[in-house]
């Protein structure tokens, strides 16, 4: 499928339900958040925890206490889309301050979502003098 493309085509067939990743603003809410919560309940949380409008059509993340379960909320024009990634083994990487929301870059969801610990990689160094 070409990327860009929005391919809606019969039972079984790809469905491309983000067109451009790349112009989505990201947001992460650290800690935990409880995964029993659906998409009022989440909705809710980008409201009044992270201070964003939920209808704005940026991803929203959220990952449960264990770290292996994950869940993205987004507002497609007429509704909100809810997705849940579970790991079978390990954890992803997740920040822990939960009084911070973060953003990310298209790049970063992309390797957040394959378990890259991006935020513990090249951490910055300050050096007075040689």
């Amino acid at each position: 499928m070409e990327s860009g493309s929005d391919c809606r085509t019969g039972f079984g067939a790809e469905v491309l339900v983000i067109r451009d990743w790349t112009g989505l603003r990201i947001f992460v809410r650290p800690g935990n958040t409880d995964m029993r919560k659906q998409i009022d309940g989440l909705a809710a949380l980008v409201r009044d925890s992270l201070g964003q409008d939920p209808f704005d059509g940026s991803l929203y993340l959220f990952a449960g206490m264990g770290g292996r379960r994950l869940k993205i909320l987004y507002w497609d024009r007429n509704g909100f889309c809810l997705w849940q990634k579970r790991l079978e083994e390990d954890r992803f990487p997740w920040p822990r301050e939960a009084g911070e929301v973060r953003r990310l870059t298209a790049s970063q969801l992309g390797l957040l979502l394959d378990g890259v610990d991006f935020w513990r990689a090249h951490r910055e160094r300050h050096y007075t003098n040689l």
